[in-house]
């Protein structure tokens, strides 16, 4: 459900506000509406998924009012968050204030943004809930010079956390070889001789202890926090554990020191050393997984070019683009960027719009034609008026949609994060009612009861529980790399395994994106060859793409080339060349037409090619037709057994294109695609993938280009093909780095594999501490069986940390099944 707060004019007494009230009530999917005559505002609450904010203020407006929106929506960075809880923590505490109609807090990016009524509180406010939940939050939008500064902080952040590791374990390597080495039959010095030293013994592991758990500090002083204001995390259970173990050692040590030496073999230093060691070894790898989102944003605002030459009392004149106004006229030159989008008003030329249509042919543009910014000017100069300007532009609008694709993807919950929320309390409670039970009502020393309640802790401490699902994301992302599929996070990888739609682009994924000769069909008294080298000859040196593989083709050949001795552009048509002495026409049905060149048969032939999405080219010499070549962008060769092994997992395969229907229907025929979806615009991707998520489907999205950058942020999971674009890699949550379509079902099955690791190290984890528990709280002893020592306690945690960290090494044997016949 959604609230929305609406200004609503026109109102004069009570019942003008019923009358509002009812017309919004009535409608389907509102829960709740509410006027306020006083501030003139109508509360919603309403299931957005029924109805829309126009709908409501068209019931408003038919009741005979006005209803306007106050929202106003703004990006925060938040500080200091570790686990899903905290994410959820700052949630709430945003969104139970007054006048907020929805916060969202994403993991992943560490943003949360907020939509909200300013005229009934302010950032001021927002701020203030965050940091008395405990966090921080800074109001932040996407600029490079922010960009930067995020990706600094992140980087700073991930060098402390490998500090911190290697100098806990400076200390943590030999606490563990003092305290265990001796069971297994490691030297010691003799005065660390427990039997004979025991007060050196003691206060060795004490002295080693000290500095480890002061590098881990933030621990203790994020989890008790959290736990103080009645919302524990991870941290909380890591802080709890190794508090426990180091009091009880504590009071060993004091004990020792007074001379019993029974506490000698029941210390647990090492436990506390370990865990912290292991667990901040898990953060690390954890924030260097995070992926680096903020890159593409920075990348796509590179692609606008700085300065624009513009015609201003008849002067050209060189200005900074943002200083461009509508209705300017702009000067483009061969090989420049189109500052902003506008309308062709003199000259012609083609213009490689690749970066943001992912198609490689250029597009011819002439009087009325429109052009689009930070695509490229080809080959001639022209004349555009400018009609969008500033935040307008495509290439800004696409640079939102990944913006507010990024903002929206909601973070995964970690397993371990939702159970470690009645995990904790419930622990803690058990811990204390054992202790008190036995001291009460078993009539048992405090030292039973601190025993017994220590014992609970110590054996429901979370080492396993913290390593369960960052070892295996370590393993799984590791073997990842070795098959060539770049995995940037976590949730990545444990979020592939749900996909069921997998879309497709078609340039430059499931095609080249690169146009080859394909078909040469020369007409009577002409071979192959000579039909090839004259279109060669006439095209060299042509910046268009269907020109360049006419001339690779002649040149893979070894054709000798022919010098011209006149060529002529004929935009939207083709070419006319003269090459010795003999008049050579290159282009489309059109230009043949309009000089009354008879086709002939060749007509069924160039209808055949156009069904299997190639482009077809006519070549005539002295009027007469020559023949035809065709060019297209070939499939890359394993499309058709990656989709396979696609359909055989079960999963529905799609492809999107900005090609017409007819080309993009022959391409799909040839790979075997179950759907296709053509003729998209650049900024409407998104939009096609957001439908099929409206479908209840998991979505995948794979491309290579610039354009596919808000579709494959807006997808559950981005794959990005690894010789794409930077942007559209930075954009995606999986790359392949090999550029090989196999790779996406490998990475399907490696989340399959990783995600069934990771349930079967919860479940190992659990095991342990809830069968361990009861046995902790003295259930065994009170019928007559034995006590489980604290130490005994600490041996099964310390087990099954080991039964985790084992299985999940069995990723390593991941191997990509074959392709079914």
């Amino acid at each position: 459900m959604t609230n929305k707060t609406f200004a609503i004019e026109g109102m004069t007494c009570a019942s003008c506000a019923q009358a509002v009230e009812k017309a919004t009530a009535k409608l389907s999917g509102v829960s709740s509406a509410a006027v306020n005559l006083a501030t003139e505002k109508l509360s919603v609450q309403y299931d957005e998924n029924q109805l829309s904010e126009k709908d409501i203020q068209k019931a408003v407006a038919d009741a005979g009012y006005e209803a306007f929106s106050n929202t106003q929506q703004r990006t925060f960075a938040i500080e200091d968050m570790t686990c899903a809880s905290c994410a959820q923590t700052v949630e709430k505490a945003v969104s139970k204030l007054a006048g907020v109609e929805q916060a969202s807090v994403n993991l992943a990016t560490e943003k949360m943004v907020v939509a909200y009524d300013p005229s009934m509180l302010n950032i001021a406010d927002i701020t203030k809930a965050v940091t008395d939940a405990g966090y921080g939050a800074v109001e932040q939008t996407d600029t490079a010079e922010n960009i930067d500064q995020d990706r600094e902080k992140k980087q700073k952040h991930i060098e402390e956390m490998w500090r911190r590791f290697w100098l806990s374990a400076i200390f943590t390597v030999p606490l563990l070889y003092i305290a265990m080495g001796h069971m297994i039959g490691l030297p010691l010095p003799s005065f660390l001789d427990p039997m004979r030293h025991a007060e050196t013994f003691a206060a060795a592991q004490l002295i080693l202890t000290v500095p480890v758990l002061y590098f881990g500090r933030s621990f203790f002083k994020v989890g008790f926090k959290a736990l103080i204001k009645g919302h524990p995390n991870m941290d909380s259970l890591v802080a709890l554990g190794t508090s426990a173990a180091v009091i009880y050692s504590l009071y060993g040590t004091i004990m020792i020191f007074l001379g019993d030496t029974h506490f000698t073999m029941a210390l647990y230093y090492e436990s506390a050393g370990v865990i912290l060691t292991l667990i901040t070894l898990g953060k690390y790898f954890e924030a260097v997984s995070k992926g680096k989102t903020s890159e593409a944003i920075k990348k796509l605002m590179g692609l606008a070019p700085k300065n624009a030459r513009v015609l201003r009392n008849e002067q050209e004149l060189e200005i900074p683009v943002d200083s461009v106004q509508v209705a300017d006229i702009i000067v483009v030159r061969p090989g420049e960027k189109i500052p902003v989008d506008g309308i062709v008003v003199a000259g012609s030329s083609a213009v490689d719009e690749s970066m943001l249509t992912g198609e490689s042919m250029p597009v011819e543009k002439r009087i009325g034609d429109n052009v689009t910014g930070a695509s490229i000017n080809k080959n001639g100069s022209f004349q555009f008026k400018a009609t969008k300007i500033g935040k307008d532009t495509a290439l800004s609008q696409i640079i939102k949609l990944v913006e507010d694709a990024q903002g929206s993807k909601a973070p995964i919950a970690k397993m371990a994060d939702k159970i470690s929320g009645v995990f904790v309390p419930v622990v803690i409670g058990l811990a204390v009612l054992a202790g008190l039970a036995w001291f009460f009502l078993g009539q048992e020393s405090w030292i039973f009861a601190l025993t017994i309640t220590i014992s609970v802790l110590v054996i429901a401490c979370p080492c396993a529980l913290g390593l369960a699902t960052p070892t295996a994301i370590m393993v799984g992302t590791g073997k990842g790399a070795e098959n060539g599929v770049l995995i940037k996070s976590g949730d990545a990888l444990e979020t592939t395994h749900k996909i069921q739609t997998i879309v497709f682009d078609k340039t430059g994924t499931i095609t080249e994106g690169k146009p080859k000769v394909t078909d040469i069909v020369p007409a009577e008294g002409f071979t192959e060859a000579e039909l090839l080298r004259l279109a060669a000859s006439a095209e060299k040196g042509s910046e268009h793409p269907l020109g360049e593989a006419i001339v690779n083709s002649a040149v893979a050949k070894n054709l000798p080339f022919v010098e011209t001795e006149a060529f002529e552009a004929l935009p939207g048509h083709g070419i006319e060349v003269t090459i010795g002495g003999s008049q050579l026409l290159l282009g489309n049905k059109k230009l043949m037409t309009a000089r009354n060149i008879t086709l002939a048969e060749l007509v069924t032939v160039s209808d055949q090619l156009a069904e299997q999405g190639k482009t077809p080219m006519y070549i005539a010499k002295d009027e007469k037709i020559a023949g035809i070549i065709a060019v297209a962008d070939t499939i890359k060769p394993n499309s058709i057994p990656a989709i396979k092994k696609l359909h055989q997992m079960g999963i529905e395969v799609a492809m999107i294109t900005g090609d017409n229907q007819r080309t993009a229907a022959a391409i799909a025929k040839q790979v075997g695609i179950d759907r296709v979806l053509s003729e998209v615009l650049p900024e409407d991707k998104a939009k096609e993938v957001a439908k099929l998520q409206q479908e209840g489907k998991k979505v995948a999205m794979v491309g290579d280009g610039i354009n596919d950058a808000p579709a494959l942020a807006q997808a559950d999971i981005g794959i990005a093909i690894g010789s794409g674009t930077d942007v559209a890699m930075e954009s995606a949550d999986v790359v392949l780095m090999r550029s090989d379509l196999l790779d996406v079902p490998t990475a399907v099955e490696l989340s399959k594999a990783t995600i069934k690791n990771i349930k079967e190290n919860l479940f190992w984890a659990f095991a342990y501490n809830t069968l361990g528990i009861p046995v902790a709280m003295g259930v065994l002893y009170l019928f007559g069986g034995p006590l489980l020592n604290p130490m005994i306690a600490g041996a099964a945690m310390s087990f099954s940390s080991v039964s985790v960290l084992l299985n999940a090494l069995r990723l390593k044997g991941f191997k990509p099944s074959e392709v079914k016949k």
